[in-house]
């Protein structure tokens, strides 16, 4: 595990030289076909000398939910360790792996009747209107969601009018966990504005590398918008926004540096509050092998 840019796919290439291991990705950028470059997603070279499972696997319409990513998950690593074999999951999407290592929530799936109902209310009154509800419902969870985030503000009132249940209560009651003993890595640069520095490197290098002509080619379809998770990924967002003309060059590489650097500080809010991880020091890339190694063959 650890943040965007911080060497998780050079260190799991490394240990395939070491381990029996397979790599399954834990990213839901990853997962979509036709977005390469601005995923960062492995190079042709990487994926012949070490394939990764879970890989361009969707379309950019589709959408892919926690419960999937675990059952297509659970599957590939049956088929790994029936082969006497490791499973390595490798990745920065942590909702992946609370979902993967803890089970899902009973949360009920969603209700197109009732979601159209809360955007037509959204629309009559507004969503502050119906963030007011939710205090009123579940306190709780309107602490931790914003007004100015209608897909999960919706989602919390939509869990609460099909179960009669709120969204608080329903996440406290776990799933099946993981029936595998598990060693958890998560690896990071010690200093902070390196990781800022390999962020700017790697945008850079994106946009060097044709992310614009991607971005171009996604939007020429026409059958995708800004609503669907894949074109929220990070990076993508800005750079539509700016084929679209709402923001200038300047600021589309700005916006997608800045939301690339919340990325990887939300996903190491994750990972400082994360029971039973080891960490490992991105800048010292052989002692980070040699613990993996150490520890795994223990």
């Amino acid at each position: 595990m650890g943040p965007t840019a911080s060497g998780k796919t050079a260190l799991a290439i490394s240990l395939l030289e070491h381990l029996p291991v397979e790599i399954i990705s834990v990213d839901s950028a990853l997962i979509y076909r036709g977005m390469d470059v601005g995923t960062a997603k492995p190079t042709e070279e990487e994926l012949r000398k070490a394939p990764h499972r879970l890989i361009d696997i969707l379309d950019p319409g589709e959408a892919y939910s926690a419960a999937d990513f675990r059952a297509d998950a659970l599957r590939e690593m049956a088929e790994i360790t029936a082969r006497n074999k490791i499973p390595l999951l490798v990745g920065g999407t942590m909702m992946y792996f609370k979902a993967l290592l803890e089970g899902l929530s009973p949360l009920p799936p969603a209700d197109p009747a009732i979601r159209q109902r809360i955007e037509t209310e959204a629309e009559q009154h507004g969503w502050d209107s119906l963030h007011d509800q939710l205090r009123e419902i579940d306190p709780v969870a309107a602490l931790r969601i914003h007004p100015n985030d209608p897909q999960r503000l919706s989602r919390a009132l939509e869990v609460f009018y099909i179960s009669g249940k709120t969204l608080t209560e329903l996440t406290k009651i776990s799933g099946e966990s993981l029936p595998y003993h598990v060693h958890q890595f998560a690896i990071a640069p010690n200093r902070r504005e390196l990781l800022h520095e390999r962020i700017e490197q790697r945008f850079s290098q994106m946009l060097l590398h044709g992310f614009e002509d991607e971005v171009r080619t996604l939007i020429a379809r026409g059958d995708l918008h800004t609503d669907l998770p894949s074109i929220r990924c990070v990076g993508y967002r800005q750079m539509w926004s700016y084929l679209s003309g709402e923001t200038d060059y300047d600021e589309m590489v700005y916006r997608g540096v800045c939301a690339t650097r919340q990325l990887a500080k939300r996903q190491m809010t994750w990972l400082r509050g994360w029971e039973g991880v080891e960490w490992l020091d991105s800048e010292k890339p052989d002692e980070a092998l040699r613990r993996v190694i150490q520890v795994v063959s223990a």
